[in-house]
This record gives C-alpha cells, sequence and structure tokens, in this order.
C-alpha cells in the first residue's frame, strides 16, 4: 500500500475546557498548545486507522510544532494532516491547522505502528522491572 498523500481532517470548537485557562487559571482563555496537539495527533491517527490490523494502532514519536496564533473560546479549529513519507511502520505527517481567521500552526509528526498487545506488555514489564529493583534497594 502507497499511503504518501493520503491525507485527514478533524475539527473541534474551542471551549473552556480545551483553553490554556483549564490547565493554570493564570493562563490565557485560548485554545491551549496541548489540546492542539491532541488535535493533530488524533488527526494523524484517524489517517492511517482504517489501515491497520485489528490489534494495530500506531504512537506518535516526534513532534515539530509551531503553534503561531491564539483561537480564543467560540472559535472552530481544525487541522488538515498529509503522509509525506512511509517506511514500513513509520509515517511522518505535514499538518496545517486553522480557525476561521486563518492559519493557526505548522506541524511535523511521526507515528509508528504498533501491536497492541505486545507494545502494552513491554510498558507494563517497565513497571514491573521498576517496581523490583524499588524492592532490592530496600
Amino acid at each position: 500500500m502507497d499511503y504518501i498523500g493520503l491525507k485527514g481532517r478533524k475539527e473541534v470548537e474551542v471551549t473552556d475546557a480545551n483553553t490554556a485557562r483549564a490547565l493554570s487559571p493564570d493562563l490565557a482563555p485560548v485554545f491551549s498548545t496541548p489540546d492542539l496537539l491532541a488535535l493533530i495527533e488524533d488527526t494523524c491517527r484517524g489517517v492511517v486507522a482504517p489501515y491497520l490490523d485489528e490489534d494495530q494502532s500506531t504512537v506518535g514519536t516526534k513532534v515539530l510544532l509551531e503553534h503561531m496564533s491564539a483561537t480564543p473560546v467560540g472559535m472552530k479549529v481544525w487541522c488538515e494532516a498529509e503522509i509525506i513519507e512511509a517506511e514500513g511502520k513509520r509515517f511522518l505527517f505535514s499538518v496545517e491547522a486553522f480557525d476561521e481567521a486563518g492559519k493557526v500552526a505548522d506541524c511535523k509528526h511521526e507515528r509508528y505502528i504498533i501491536r497492541n498487545e505486545s507494545f502494552i506488555n513491554r510498558a507494563n514489564q517497565k513497571l514491573l522491572d521498576a517496581r523490583e529493583a524499588a524492592v532490592r534497594m530496600m
């Protein structure tokens, strides 16, 4: 399958819940960068998801994000993602985000295909190893 050129789009409305102020009361009531990143990751995940086996998903591994403009509560934000590189289990996306006034972000985002069960098992093994090491140190 040639994944290069596959595209996706996802949109959200800015609410009090996804603002920087929701993270800390001293911050501005505008769409937060962490929520922008979550929108980007979810959009990119959605581009690849229809082509994966039932026991697979993707995980983000790198992000180069420039959040250039603030978006206030009540405006819509959307991102448009396109696969620009695909090699083995690796995908590189070019992403642009917009609000109703124009472009708000540029991003390059890398994701890898994983097998869900083995990925979770490896992550859980880290916890077991850390607990065993802590017990040995006592």
